[in-house]
C-alpha cells in the first residue's frame, strides 16, 4: 500500500506503508514543508507498516528539523517499531 499525508490544521497524517519506496517523498514533502513554517506534527496512528528506511526517514526529518531549529513532533499510537527504535539506546 502506498503512503497518503493528509494535512490538517497544520498536523500530517499519515496512511500505509512507510518503506524504502515512500520515504523519499515523505522526506521531500516534509522538508518542503519545514522550509516555510516553524513547527511540523506528523500523526503515525494509521501507518500499517515501517521498514527501517521509514525509520530512517523519521529520524532524519527530526534531525534536519533540530539543526534548522524547527519543532518536529510524532504524536499517534502507530508502529511499535518507531517507538522501539526511538527509545533505543542507540537511537541518540
Amino acid at each position: 500500500m502506498a503512503l497518503q499525508i493528509l494535512e490538517h490544521n497544520g498536523t500530517f497524517y499519515l496512511q500505509g506503508n512507510l518503506n524504502a519506496s515512500t520515504a523519499p517523498s515523505l522526506i521531500t514533502h516534509l522538508e518542503h514543508t519545514m522550509n516555510a513554517v516553524k513547527e511540523v506534527t506528523v500523526d503515525i496512528d494509521k501507518v500499517e507498516a515501517i521498514d527501517a528506511n521509514g525509520v530512517t526517514a523519521l529520524k532524519t526529518l527530526f534531525l534536519n528539523a533540530l539543526n534548522n531549529k524547527k519543532t518536529f513532533s510524532i504524536v499517534g499510537y502507530g508502529c511499535k517499531e518507531l517507538y522501539t527504535d526511538f527509545n533505543s539506546p542507540s537511537a541518540a
